[in-house]
């Protein structure tokens, strides 16, 4: 993994979009999957997570698995524009958005016990998602329970403004955000940044939905 560094602190102007409440959890992935199964086949497994539960978390995806994966949700949901949100889209809802003052530590308070599963209360699993305190926005396990996949290619932070960044075009690494049930609270801040091969995979990685 490639930690990455968390500066210049620079100004992000963002477009309106949307994010999931939720990370998606293994029944929402088995339900897409099954439908392609059903509809041509896929190469993807209906219950590739290590810990088992409709609600909790899908893990063991990788960021091209969870692409595929998309592709199926926008055709089965005659959709088109569900995806991966981009890493400021990400750090913006996780900040609680244009109404929160707050300068958090975590996604809803400075407590990471109240707000997210992390290697110090999650007895190393995973949990339902939506069990803790939320944030400002409403949004549920932004620090800790799985890591979220990102859409961007790593790339530094420059100090120059910047419109809805996307990342770079390609890369190795795929940015990755908010920590896990397997790690501890610094690794779990708001401005804490890592990569990975795409094509990585095991139990502390999931992903919410954006459009």
């Amino acid at each position: 993994t490639r930690e990455l560094a968390e500066s210049p602190v620079h100004n992000v102007t963002l477009s309106s979009f949307s994010i999931g409440k939720y990370e998606v959890t293994q029944a929402q992935w088995r339900s897409v999957v099954q439908w392609k199964e059903a509809n041509g086949g896929t190469l993807l497994s209906a219950d590739p997570s290590f810990f088992k539960g409709d609600n909790l978390p899908v893990e063991q995806v990788s960021w091209k698995d969870i692409e595929l994966w998309i592709i199926d949700l926008n055709k089965m949901e005659e959709e088109k524009d569900y995806r991966l949100p981009t890493e400021a889209e990400w750090e913006y809802a996780a900040r609680g958005g244009s109404i929160s003052n707050k300068k958090y530590i975590y996604s809803g308070g400075n407590d990471a016990n109240i707000v997210g599963w992390y290697a110090g209360n999650s007895d190393s699993l995973t949990h339902p998602v939506g069990k803790l305190q939320d944030n400002e926005l409403g949004i549920y396990d932004m620090s800790g329970n799985v890591a979220e996949w990102c859409s961007d290619w790593y790339a530094s932070y420059n100090s120059s403004p910047q419109i809805d960044p996307e990342g770079p075009a390609t890369g190795d690494e795929v940015v990755f955000r908010g920590g896990s049930w397997n790690v501890y609270g610094n690794r779990c801040r708001l401005a804490f940044r890592e990569s990975r091969d795409p094509s990585f995979k095991d139990r502390n990685f999931g992903f919410r939905l954006a459009r």
